[in-house]
């Protein structure tokens, strides 16, 4: 197939795509691709490193407020639509994808205007304002989360698919990078991970945490985030690295580590839930209260629902909290199992193999009429 897609603005938006993108290769079932962005979202960097066809149109996000701002807004919408329009008559795609994130909307809009199979997917268990537009527009409406669901009034275009991220690592195989990093391979690991820029009430919750911690029989990995490391690192001070502790900026790589790790403990976005639930990580979930319609909190409480994850809402996070929360996993192998194979109930290990599915069938639905 011929395949347009468009997301961008936050990883969990851009992850997708590429997973899809990764397994339509490895089936042999992509002709060509291009990816249609802005130039200021993370997909820029992200998408041209993965080497993949980009192209960009000019777009930005309303303002919940009635401000001036918004009718550049829809100015810039409209001078998109035209853009994406070209581009599609350009590309002649077979279908189009949109994967969140405003700049989608024009780029899915423009092809359902064309006459063009459309398809939106909502990672999140609270649906996006691109995606709640784009919903009236679109053929088929891929999700994750069975709450989300309700949040569309389209039913018949909904098909539960899962997130294509999760089949990407479902894959995965331990490399030795503990080992690398200089921990051991044969002790439980907690990772303890706020993203790549890092989330200051996770590293200072663990700073106060290590004299604990570093009296446990099992290790943890602790990544500050690139922009907080020399901070923590004074904070630790004398206490230093315990051996059983370690502490790093980030790791590009980490998805690779996963299957390496015992626990989890970090925010709730869609793509870490899609990645720790495909190798049945057990987690501590702080959700980022700090997102748009407090969309990891509600990710969290699916997890959490199910026993495959303990909440810590950062008003209750501290030192004493994330030992507590940690021990509680990975000092009872009982307690480990069943959250383990809790999360591993609610994982798409196909996920993208069923949405494949689902954008075949709207090509030759198309076809077909």
């Amino acid at each position: 197939m011929r395949l347009m897609i468009s997301g961008g603005g936050t990883g969990g938006h851009i992850y997708p795509a590429l997973a899809l993108i990764k397994r339509l290769q490895e089936r042999h079932l992509l002709d060509e691709v291009m990816y249609v962005g802005t130039e200021k979202g993370l997909e820029a960097r992200i998408v041209r490193q993965a080497g993949i066809p980009f192209e960009t149109v000019e777009v930005q996000g309303f303002r919940r407020k009635l401000t001036f701002d918004n009718f550049r807004t829809i100015t810039k919408f409209q001078k998109s639509i035209k853009r994406a329009r070209q581009l599609i008559k350009e590309f002649q795609p077979d279908i189009v994808v949109g994967t969140g994130g405003y700049v989608c909307a024009p780029v899915v809009y423009a092809a359902s205007r064309m006459n063009i199979p459309t398809l939106i997917h909502e990672q999140n268990s609270v649906a996006g304002l691109s995606n709640k537009f784009l919903a009236h527009y679109v053929d088929r409406i891929a999700y994750v989360f069975p709450e989300v669901a309700h949040q569309f009034s389209e039913k018949k275009k909904l098909v539960q698919t899962g997130n294509p991220r999760a089949q990407e690592v479902s894959t995965l195989k331990p490399q030795g990078m503990l080992a690398d990093l200089g921990l051991r391979v044969d002790l439980p690991t907690l990772l303890i991970v706020g993203g790549s820029r890092g989330a200051e009430p996770l590293n200072k919750a663990m700073v106060a945490a290590i004299p604990e911690f570093s009296e446990k029989s099992y290790q943890i990995l602790f990544i500050t985030g690139r922009a907080l490391y020399d901070e923590v690192k004074d904070n630790v001070g004398p206490l230093t690295e315990k051996s059983n502790i370690k502490i790093v900026p980030y790791l590009d790589n980490l998805s690779q580590l996963l299957p390496e790790i015992s626990v989890l403990c970090g925010r709730s976005g869609a793509t870490t839930l899609a990645e720790i639930t495909a190798l049945g990580i057990p987690s501590i979930l702080v959700p980022s209260p700090y997102v748009t319609h407090d969309h990891q909190n509600k990710n969290a409480d699916y997890l959490v629902s199910n026993y495959a994850a303990i909440l810590l809402p950062e008003v209750e996070l501290n030192g004493r909290s994330l030992v507590a929360a940690a021990d509680h996993i990975l000092l009872d192998s009982d307690v480990w199992q069943q959250m383990h194979q809790s999360a591993l109930k609610l994982a798409t290990p196909d996920a993208s193999d069923q949405l494949i599915k689902v954008l075949e069938d709207l090509i030759y639905e198309h076809r077909q009429a």
